[in-house]
C-alpha cells in the first residue's frame, strides 16, 4: 500500500528563520509536491515573507535545484533568500 504523504524536512534561513523563529520545520505534504509549493506553504502561513518568492533558491539534499523539482519522501528542503549584508 502506498502512502498519500511524504515527509520533508525545510532548513529555514534568513527571512524564513526569522518568520518561523525556528531553523527547520518538518511538514507533511502529498505526493508529487514541487518544491517551490513548500515557499508557496510558507508565504500562505507568513504572508510577509511573499516578497521573496520569486528570489528564493531550492535546495533538495544540499544541490541546488529547479523550482518545479519534485520532492520525495524523507528529503531535507532548504529555502536560500538572498542575503544581505556581511
Amino acid at each position: 500500500m502506498s502512502q498519500s504523504t511524504i515527509t520533508v524536512t525545510v532548513k529555514l534561513f534568513a527571512a524564513y528563520q526569522e518568520a518561523y523563529g525556528v531553523s527547520e520545520l518538518i511538514l507533511e505534504l502529498p505526493h508529487n509536491t514541487p518544491v517551490k509549493a513548500v515557499c508557496d506553504r510558507l508565504i500562505a502561513e507568513h504572508p510577509q515573507l511573499s516578497q521573496w518568492r520569486d528570489i528564493t533558491r531550492f535546495g533538495i539534499n544540499l544541490i541546488f535545484v529547479e523550482p518545479d523539482s519534485l520532492l520525495q519522501d524523507g528529503d531535507e528542503v532548504v529555502l536560500i533568500p538572498p542575503v544581505s549584508g556581511g
